[in-house]
């Protein structure tokens, strides 16, 4: 009698084709990115274009590490949002520090990490591993923050979405007096209302430049509640709001995705919007729908940018239910966005935008009538 075949052999067969000179970027992740993280990160792009992609879910994004000054913010972050793939946006300062240096027309150029820092220092070059930059660049970026920071609008306090909002505006406003185009995730984010929060905003040349203007009597302040609150609003709603389906026959309940670059606090910031509901505002919801992170971070150091979506489950931050869905991929965000980027474009058609930054207000409205039936109070 032959052997039963195990049920642990019903996986595809390894064999994959060839790769050519013709060969798609579609076709290399999904015939061969077969095993390990080459794996992982082909059930990343399948995981974000199936499932993360679909009408009715709106889609987070946290970014940690210096991704902007490589310049994804242009190659990557910014077609992602003209397709209407990325909704609302956490980053580290940062790297809206760093962005604003292309929508001003501050050059970064490629360099070489084994040169001596205390011979670019004496050359005034600041380096990023791998990435130079003149020392006046960040001369030049501090001044343009502190002159429109002075402006009447600034003059109180505010959320970081609403700040980075304004300040998006007249990055847009200097990229097209200087004839660029797109070059900066802060003008598009702004041209497409979405809307992007720092968990941290004092821990940026932004925020030192903040409190330079502090000091001068100069009333711009950032509210952590309002951020708090209005992106567990964001969330609540895109749970509440039913979307129609990729067919636009029938309503579905909505969902939440969340796409994480590396860890740190952006991506604490992104997840707590479920605790702050359920365990802090007493309101009946079950965690994030999906779950998709990039990150060199172990798990056994305790870490929070190495927490599993596991983990995640146990204190509310993920729907257990959808654990299915949720890909950690060991790989450096420089690696795979790209790749991420290129095959969802491929492979999927544009959304139309949410322009969240827009509803804010009827998001917050639904966020306290929820709060106002609960027994936390």
């Amino acid at each position: 009698m032959p052997k039963k075949k195990s049920k642990f052999l019903a996986g595809r067969k390894i064999d994959p084709a060839p790769i050519t000179k013709r060969t798609t970027i579609t076709q290399l992740v999904d015939e061969s990115f077969l095993a390990y993280n080459g794996a992982r990160l082909r059930e990343a792009c399948q995981l974000f274009t199936q499932k993360m992609l679909e009408p009715e879910v709106t889609i987070g994004l946290s970014i940690t590490g210096a991704l902007t000054p490589a310049g994804l913010g242009t190659s990557a972050l910014i077609p992602l949002i003209k397709a209407g793939f990325i909704d609302w946006i956490i980053s580290t300062g940062a790297n809206l520090y760093h962005d604003t240096h292309f929508g001003i027309g501050l050059a970064m150029h490629q360099g070489n990490a084994q040169i001596s820092d205390i011979v670019l220092r004496a050359e005034e070059v600041v380096r990023i591993y791998d990435i130079f930059f003149d020392y006046s660049v960040l001369l030049d970026t501090d001044a343009f923050f502190r002159k429109i920071i002075e402006a009447d609008e600034f003059q109180r306090p505010m959320s970081t979405a609403e700040f980075h909002y304004l300040c998006g505006r007249y990055v847009h406003e200097r990229e097209r007096a200087l004839g660029l185009k797109e070059k900066s995730l802060l003008g598009v984010a702004y041209e497409y209302a979405v809307p992007i929060y720092t968990s941290s905003p004092g821990d940026s040349s932004i925020g030192m430049n903040v409190a330079a203007k502090a000091l001068q009597g100069f009333e711009l302040a950032f509210d952590p509640s309002l951020d708090v609150n209005e992106t567990a609003a964001i969330v609540l709603a895109a749970k509440r709001k039913a979307g129609e389906t990729s067919k636009g026959k029938k309503k579905r309940k909505g969902l939440s995705a969340c796409f994480i670059l590396g860890g740190g606090s952006p991506k604490n910031f992104l997840l707590q919007t479920e605790p702050q509901i359920q365990e802090v505002l007493g309101i009946d919801e079950r965690g994030h729908d999906y779950f998709l992170q990039i990150t060199d971070a172990r798990p056994d150091t305790g870490g929070l940018s190495g927490a599993t979506p596991g983990e995640a489950v146990s204190w509310g931050k993920v729907d257990p239910d959808r654990l299915p869905d949720a890909v950690v991929c060991y790989v450096d965000s420089t690696v795979a966005l790209p790749i991420i980027t290129a095959y969802a474009l491929a492979t999927h058609k544009p959304r139309k935008p949410k322009r969240l930054y827009e509803r804010r207000e009827e998001f917050m409205k639904l966020l306290v009538s929820e709060y106002k039936k609960s027994k936390r109070r």
